[in-house]
């Protein structure tokens, strides 16, 4: 079983979005399967073996969230942060204005799902491996 603890201590590592591949892994050796990351109030749900499950404390006063999801603005939000331009909470921001009610990460599979308000998926694409990603 994992902590709170031991997730946040893997999440003080991360800048950018250029960082992301090597939390993944950190992730996965303490045992994170998958996790939903709300972006309203930033609170997140994580998935373990056994059906355990550990949810975090919002991490921010909830934001709006566009009723419509726009499918390009957050293509290219999610392209300036991979490329290290924007921080964390400029990302979770710049989702709320694309639409972005959560995203999903599936650990297991390698991938990073986001969905809007009615549940929609907006874009999904694979998290690349740590030791193939360059900064």
């Amino acid at each position: 079983m994992f902590s709170l603890e031991q997730i946040k201590k893997a999440h003080s590592r991360v800048k950018t979005g250029a960082d992301f591949p090597a939390y993944i892994q950190e992730m996965k050796k303490i045992g994170v399967r998958s996790y939903v990351h709300f972006v309203a109030d930033g609170h997140i749900t994580y998935h373990g073996l056994s059906d355990f499950n550990l949810s975090g404390p919002p991490k921010w006063d909830s934001v709006p969230i566009a009723l419509k999801g726009q499918k390009e603005k957050l293509e290219r939000e999610i392209r300036i942060h991979q490329e290290g331009r924007t921080d964390y909470l400029t990302f979770c921001r710049h989702s709320a204005e694309a639409g972005v009610e959560k995203w999903i990460v599936d650990i297991q599979n390698m991938m990073c799902t986001y969905y809007d308000r009615a549940g929609a998926e907006m874009v999904a694409e694979p998290i690349p491996d740590a030791r193939a990603y360059s900064h």
